[in-house]
C-alpha cells in the first residue's frame, strides 16, 4: 500500500475537501496539522520547494500537489494509478 501524507490546517475548506476524497476512495492518510505541529512547516517548505499553502499531498515522499491538482488528477483518472488504485 502506497504512504499518503497531507499537510493540513484545521477548518481549511481544501483541506476538508482533499481529505474527504481520501476517504471517498478509502485511502488511509497520515494527516500533519500545521497548527498542532507547526514545526513542520519548514519540512514541507522544503518538500514542496516553497509552496506555502495547504493542503500538499505527497505519496510515497513523492509531492502530488495541492487540493486543486489532487482533484484534477482525480478527474483524468491519474490519481487512482498514483495510489496504486486500478
Amino acid at each position: 500500500m502506497k504512504k499518503v501524507k497531507i499537510y493540513t490546517t484545521p477548518y481549511c475548506p481544501f483541506c476538508i475537501r482533499i481529505k474527504n476524497l481520501m476517504k471517498k476512495k478509502q485511502t488511509s492518510f497520515q494527516e500533519i496539522d500545521l497548527a498542532i505541529n507547526p514545526e513542520k512547516f519548514g519540512e514541507m517548505l522544503a518538500k514542496t520547494n516553497g509552496a506555502k499553502t495547504v493542503p500538499q499531498m505527497f505519496v510515497n515522499d513523492t509531492h502530488i500537489g495541492d487540493c486543486d491538482h489532487v482533484h484534477e488528477l482525480d478527474n483524468n483518472g491519474e490519481l487512482d494509478k498514483i495510489l496504486g488504485i486500478l
